[in-house]
């Protein structure tokens, strides 16, 4: 990332996931960690969720684990200084993504960790390293707060997938057995988990912007998900005034290039 900006969203997965579940990968942490196999099983039976997307994970995981989001942010601040050294182009400003954060406190709260590893940083390498911290915007409640967000935030990022989960109240991952028959009986146009809801979560976006925007007028803001491929919802957010669209390697030509479409209608019709 030769002296380019580079945002790194932090540890999103649920608590679930980073725990040993088979036999053999139990028998293989408690050789590692010392520690006997039962222990390690009920551990594991405690930690574990019914629902883990709507459970511990996101920011909800960095609070109650603050060394998981301290060991994430030494990695990022080590790997800006070593990027540096050996291009000779330091990093332009790295980005710190929060994820999961509904309430300002949240964010406050792992911010501070963050802020307290990025002077350890600093000091031990004796230089200064310009970075930024942001949250996802993926919560109804995030977006409806969003002014008071951006009293913290410095950016935002709204996390469509889990944005139109938790406003529908659909898991994008079983979607599927219903959606299909939802557009044949025309109760939908189209799966919104492939192009975003400009009438519900679309309106929860423009809200965003518009209060995030309020409180920090210059503020970064836009979207990461699969719908950052996607034409339709790329010209929606030229319509709300994001900066950027976030998506699979893959899908960047067509995003280039629905963007331009999309920038030149608004010029035309401006």
């Amino acid at each position: 990332m030769y002296g380019l900006p580079v945002t790194i969203r932090l540890f999103d997965l649920p608590l679930h996931e980073f725990l040993p579940h088979t036999d053999e990968e139990i028998a293989d942490v408690s050789k590692s960690m010392g520690v006997d196999a039962e222990k390690l099983r009920r551990r594991t039976h405690m930690l574990s969720e019914f629902n883990p997307m709507l459970g511990h994970r996101g920011c909800r995981l960095l609070i109650t684990y603050p060394e998981v989001a301290e060991m994430q942010a030494r990695a990022i601040f080590d790997a800006a200084v070593a990027a540096a050294k050996s291009t000779g182009a330091p990093v332009e400003q790295p980005e710190v993504m929060v994820p999961l954060v509904g309430l300002k406190a949240e964010l406050d709260h792992v911010k501070e960790r963050i802020d307290a590893v990025a002077q350890d940083v600093m000091k031990e390498v004796g230089t200064t390293i310009v970075y930024q911290v942001g949250t996802m915007i993926e919560l109804p409640r995030a977006a409806l707060k969003a002014g008071d967000i951006a009293q913290s935030a410095e950016s935002f990022s709204f996390g469509t997938n889990d944005l139109t989960q938790t406003t529908f109240g659909i898991s994008r991952d079983d979607a599927g057995s219903f959606l299909g028959e939802y557009q044949q009986q025309s109760i939908i146009e189209q799966d919104s988990f492939v192009s975003i809801d400009q009438e519900g979560v679309g309106e929860l976006i423009k809200i965003g912007v518009e209060r995030g925007r309020a409180t920090r007028p210059n503020i970064k803001i836009g979207i990461c998900g699969e719908h950052g491929g996607d034409p339709a919802s790329i010209g929606f957010c030229e319509t709300v005034g994001l900066n950027y669209v976030s998506c699979s390697p893959y899908r960047v030509p067509i995003a280039r290039l629905a963007a331009a479409q999309a920038a030149l209608k608004a010029k035309g019709e401006a």
